[in-house]
């Protein structure tokens, strides 16, 4: 049965040009641009200085108190300087800029392709594993993971792993799911672990029923994990939606998921985390959608971090020439960028290229009160009210 939570939401085009195709890897470009802010909380505390040799997975950057999150080099080469650079949101921050050299890892990170089953580490080594490795939320919100897996006694009863991805043109979740699905479960089992739990959902849209399939067929194998379709809506992929359309619970105000004993992941942050304990690998590289109706080439890619968007850009085909707006992350929750030096970093998810009709303000009528507003804010919000405030 499909579920999804009770109130609002809409339905929009999907868009999903990119969907069920393979992921390709993006070649390393010459130079990348690693912020040392790109989760939340405090920034983390640069290690290298300028002229330093680094290696692929080497700690540059340490976090700083509890809310904060290590970053490491996503490539070899030499630091060619620390300098300040513009993020997605036009702010200025921090990067260790690395000329790259070669492709050389440190030595205790797995990049074979063996899939690691057993899981011999005790909870707290999980939650240590996950600390060093620098994962945080992939889903857009990079809250630092460890934080998440020590519940300061509270009673954690239920995992939630978000592959809804209800975002029009996104389908780095999906692509994902479908390639790396045994890799993910056993994350979950990970997380499982990791806050001593048994139970566990994983919530996908009934627009993935490749998705669907090929998750149940490998979490049926496993106690306690359970593949819940759910309906096509937006915003299904909603933290608050999520949990109350899975389990009918609600996220008191001003409260969090933790506060009514569930944790939530995004499917890329649990690939990440079996990535991190099985393989002692740092959160380095993501999957990234490059997508629009005009890109010749669009897709998903296996991107480093600190990779300017431009490279992506040039991978799906280039710039066409009708774009009146470049996106980094979905229409409907990403933000625009002034240009395309913009590095990615562990939250990105897409890149969109709009064409310039699709852009185009569109004149703001008076409110009538029809109330449409009210039959569709999934947060049961009345906001022809709030217009008048």
């Amino acid at each position: 049965m499909l579920k999804t939570f009770p109130k609002g939401g809409i339905h929009v085009d999907e868009n999903k040009i990119s969907a069920s195709k393979k992921i390709n890897i993006l070649p390393v470009p010459d130079k990348v641009y690693i912020p040392v802010s790109q989760h939340l909380g405090a920034p983390s505390k640069i290690l290298v200085n300028k002229g330093d040799k680094v290696k692929v997975g080497q700690l540059i950057a340490e976090k700083d108190g509890f809310i904060s999150s290590n970053v490491h080099s996503s490539v070899s080469g030499t630091v060619e300087k620390i300098d300040l650079i513009t993020d997605a949101s036009g702010f200025k921050r921090n990067a260790v800029i690395i000329k790259v050299e070669g492709d050389e890892w440190i030595d205790n990170i797995d990049r074979s392709n063996d899939i690691k089953k057993e899981i011999s580490l005790s909870p707290e080594e999980i939650i240590n594993k996950i600390t060093q490795a620098g994962i945080v939320g992939m889903g857009g919100a990079t809250f630092p993971s460890h934080v998440k897996l020590m519940a300061n006694n509270k009673k954690i009863d239920c995992l939630i792993i978000n592959g809804v991805e209800c975002e029009p043109y996104l389908t780095a979740d999906h692509n994902l799911m479908l390639e790396k699905s045994e890799e993910i479960v056993i994350g979950i089992e990970i997380i499982k672990k990791a806050l001593k739990i048994d139970k566990a959902f994983i919530g996908i849209e009934a627009n993935k029923p490749d998705a669907i399939i090929k998750l149940s067929s490998i979490a049926q194998k496993f106690q306690g994990i359970t593949v819940q379709p759910l309906k096509i809506k937006y915003p299904q992929g909603g933290e608050k939606q999520l949990i109350k359309a899975i389990t009918k619970k609600e996220v008191p105000s001003g409260g969090l998921p933790i506060d009514i004993g569930i944790v939530v992941f995004n499917v890329g942050t649990t690939f990440a985390i079996y990535e991190a304990v099985q393989k002692n690998k740092p959160l380095i590289e993501r999957v990234i959608t490059v997508t629009g109706k005009y890109l010749s080439n669009p897709g998903d890619f296996w991107v480093r971090i600190g990779t300017p968007v431009i490279k992506l850009i040039e991978a799906a085909g280039g710039i066409p020439e009708n774009t009146g707006k470049i996106i980094f992350g979905g229409p409907m929750m990403g933000k625009a960028i002034a240009g395309t030096d913009v590095p990615v970093i562990k939250g990105s998810s897409g890149v969109l290229l709009l064409e310039e009709k699709e852009t185009r303000r569109k004149e703001i009528l008076n409110c009538i009160r029809c109330a449409k507003c009210v039959s569709v804010c999934p947060m049961g919000l009345e906001p022809y009210l709030l217009m008048s405030l």
